[in-house]
This record gives C-alpha cells, sequence and structure tokens, in this order.
C-alpha cells in the first residue's frame, strides 16, 4: 500500500471529548473515525486490524469444532416475547416500526433468532452436540458511551453458541473454550495481560467467567490471584469472602480492567420458551442444553491498543497490525533513493510481507518519523541517502530504541520471520 494513496490521514488534534487512550490514538492515526456518541467508522487501517483479529478468533472457532453462519440484524418482536426479553431488556433495545405495524428490534444478540434456527435442525440425540458461531453487528442503547471503542451503541461482535444433550457435554466444551479463549489473546499480543475472570453465573451456573485485560482505562474493577493467576470481578467478591474461587487465596490485588470476552452456562434458558426438545435414545424428549461465548472485535482491538502503546503511539502485536513494514524513504525527490525504494517495495511484496511505502513527497523526515511511531506497525525500515551510500538498509522494531544497518539478505531474514 501506497502511503499517498492511503484513503485515511493522520491528525494532530481531535475532540478533547475523547479522554481514553485507544480513542487518540486510532483517530490520530487514521484507524477509526467516530460519526456520532458510540458510533464509529472503521478506516482501511482499522479494518485490516479487524480482519486479522477476525481471522484468528475465526480459525480458533474452527478447531473446536464451530460452523460459521451469519443471522439478521433485523428480530422480529414475537420471538423477543417469547423469552421475555422484550420488557427486560426494553430500555436497551433500539425498537423499529415495521411497514405491517410490526415491531422489530436491532439485535444485541442472537437467542432469540439462533434458537428457532435450531429447532429446524435438532430432532434426535443424533444432531447433537453442535457449535455454531457469527461474526455481525449488535446494537445496545448504552446511556453513557465512554472510552473510544471499548463501549459503544454499535458493535462488532464473534458470538459462538452451542447446543448439548445434557449438563456434563456442557461443562466439558465449557473448559474447552476457556482454553481456547486464551490462546485468542495469546495471539492477539494481550495473553499475559488478559485474565480468566469468575463472574455471577446467573440462574443455570455458580459462575459465568469473563475474560480482563489489565490497564489504567478499564472500567472494570478485579481482583487478581498471582497464585493461579485468575481473577474474581467485584460483584461476587463478597460472596467469595475475598478469596480465590480455586485455591482459596486471600491475597488479592485490585486491577482496573476491561473485558475482552464472556463465556456462559445459558442451561434450558432459552430452549425451554422455544420448545427445543430433541428425542433421546430410548425415545424421551428432553430440552437441549445451551451455552454462548462472545467476544466484541472493536473492544478487543480498542483493548490491544490500551495494553501496548508509548508516548508516541500504538505498538501493535505481529499478528494483528495492519502491516508487518512501515517503509520510509526520506529523500524522495531523489530518482535513486525513489528506484530503491520502489525496488524494496516490489520485493517484499513479492515475498508475501505485508507493507506500506510512506512515499509522500511532500512529508518532511520528522513527520514520516512521527506517523510512523502513531501508526505503530512493527517494523520500520528507512532508506536514505545516508544508507543508500552504504548499500543498507535502517530497520527498527517499533518497541525498541535503535535500528541497525542490514544488507538486503538480512532484511528479508528478519521481516519473513513468522
Amino acid at each position: 500500500m501506497l502511503q499517498s494513496k492511503l484513503f485515511s490521514k493522520t491528525s494532530k488534534d481531535i475532540s478533547k471529548d475523547e479522554a481514553s487512550l485507544n480513542a487518540q490514538f486510532l483517530i490520530k492515526a487514521g484507524f477509526v473515525d467516530k460519526l456520532a456518541a458510540g458510533v464509529y467508522s472503521i478506516l482501511p487501517l482499522g479494518w485490516r486490524v479487524i480482519r486479522k483479529i477476525e481471522n484468528i478468533i475465526r480459525e480458533e472457532m474452527d478447531i473446536a469444532g464451530g460452523q460459521e453462519i451469519f443471522m439478521p440484524t433485523l428480530h422480529p418482536r414475537k420471538n423477543w416475547e417469547k423469552t421475555g426479553r422484550w420488557e427486560s431488556m426494553g430500555e436497551d433495545l433500539y425498537k423499529l416500526e415495521a411497514d405491517n405495524d410490526a415491531k422489530l428490534i436491532l439485535g444485541p444478540t442472537h437467542e432469540e433468532v439462533l434458537v428457532p434456527l435450531a429447532k429446524k435442525f435438532i430432532n434426535s440425540y443424533k444432531d447433537l452436540p453442535q457449535h455454531v458461531y457469527q461474526f455481525q453487528n449488535k446494537f445496545r442503547r448504552e446511556k453513557r458511551v465512554k472510552s473510544g471503542i471499548l463501549r459503544t451503541r454499535e458493535f462488532l461482535m464473534k458470538d459462538l453458541y452451542s447446543f448439548h444433550a445434557d449438563q456434563e457435554d456442557l461443562d466439558n466444551y465449557y473448559e474447552k473454550i476457556k482454553e481456547v479463549y486464551r490462546k485468542i489473546f495469546q495471539r492477539c499480543g494481550i495473553g499475559d495481560k488478559t485474565y480468566l475472570t469468575y463472574a455471577s453465573g446467573g440462574t443455570f451456573a455458580k459462575y459465568s467467567h469473563e475474560f480482563q485485560a489489565l490497564t489504567p482505562a478499564g472500567e472494570d474493577l478485579i481482583y487478581v490471584c498471582d497464585k493461579c493467576k485468575v481473577a474474581i470481578n467485584k460483584e461476587i467478591l463478597n460472596d467469595q469472602k475475598n478469596k480465590c474461587p480455586e485455591c482459596g487465596n486471600s491475597q488479592l490485588e485490585e486491577k482496573k480492567a476491561v473485558e475482552v470476552g464472556n463465556i456462559f452456562k445459558l442451561g434450558v434458558k432459552f430452549s425451554e420458551p422455544f420448545d427445543l426438545f430433541y428425542s433421546k435414545k430410548d425415545g424421551e424428549k428432553q430440552l437441549a442444553v445451551m451455552g454462548c461465548y462472545g467476544i466484541g472485535i472493536q473492544r478487543l482491538m480498542g483493548a490491544i491498543v490500551e495494553v501496548k502503546n508509548d508516548e508516541q503511539g500504538i505498538i501493535w502485536p505481529m499478528a494483528v497490525a495492519p502491516f508487518r513494514v512501515h517503509l520510509l524513504e526520506l529523500d524522495p525527490r531523489d530518482a535513486q533513493i525513489k528506484e530503491n525504494a520502489k525496488n524494496l517495495y516490489q520485493t517484499l511484496q513479492e515475498k508475501g510481507v505485508e507493507v506500506l511505502w510512506d512515499d509522500r513527497e511532500d512529508k518532511l523526515a520528522g513527520a514520516k518519523f512521527a506517523d510512523c511511531d502513531l501508526i505503530g506497525i512493527p517494523y520500520r525500515v528507512v532508506i536514505s541517502q545516508k544508507t543508500f551510500k552504504e548499500g543498507k538498509y535502517e530497520i527498527k522494531k517499533r518497541e525498541e530504541k535503535e535500528g541497525q544497518l542490514v544488507n538486503l539478505e538480512e532484511l528479508l531474514k528478519i521481516v519473513t520471520v513468522k
């Protein structure tokens, strides 16, 4: 990608209302644009990050037996009345009038769509278990949107739903998904800062679980157990008598964090109102047991920025960075430098290395360096008159202070390592 042709541009000034670090950096660097309170456009750089996160999650969902589907955003009122959530979630729903005077909502979650759908295909114990997931926009009437893309009114979410013949099968799959989620956050570069966190379980289980990433910008308080590397949220701390539910440790450390995922055992909460029964081996009818497992994609992107940054800007983990290399030519009007940069750009592309080439002729070196740090691509490669004369390139990792001069062979070896 040529930076001179990039749809978005970096900016120095943004609204004073954007107090959170992720909003400041993502808007300044041209990853997102704020349309209204809690509503953001994802720009080309941001969409590349979103797609990288999606693909990591998709790979892990498929390994976990998930089948990807895509469900509608518009939901009929009758489905939500069946579960009682038309009233219980009333203030959080965006309700719409349809042409025939029927009422619809913009879906904040998809149990009311998926369970009637599953009923068409799950009839026998032979049809279980089933695991389906999607990536879909969700809509919630958040009364206080804040913290940039961490709390919004429209957001992209991965939601996985599982259907089981009995509680034991659900319990086993639930434990499997815990490890899958740990792997996802590890691959996204924040595994060392993300804790499995015990939360209220609701009706059908003693606990549900959140995955909380430590950050000063977090609006949740969690209590971390260093012995077993889990945490408890504030909501159930007193219920646990200030002790870790796994090891009984009472020396818990209070931390600020942001939720990046959650998992719930739903039991028959949604299969019951829709009569999602299956036939057992002996012919007896039994309700299918369910679990659900969510990850907010923009929220995860925002959390990564909150965790991975310095004063100059974002420091993207390699697996989710929009590009692997940011190529800077510092003397763009010099024909030899331009040709050298073009050749390297083409070579990197031929090697399958994603590269953003700062070919802008109207920007001085200082502005290019500043934009490079702000955008946060893992490797910076500089071509200048000095490096050209030596027949080398300067390469520097985003998080490191000093670069090094290398020849082409050494450069390719560094940037092509997976």
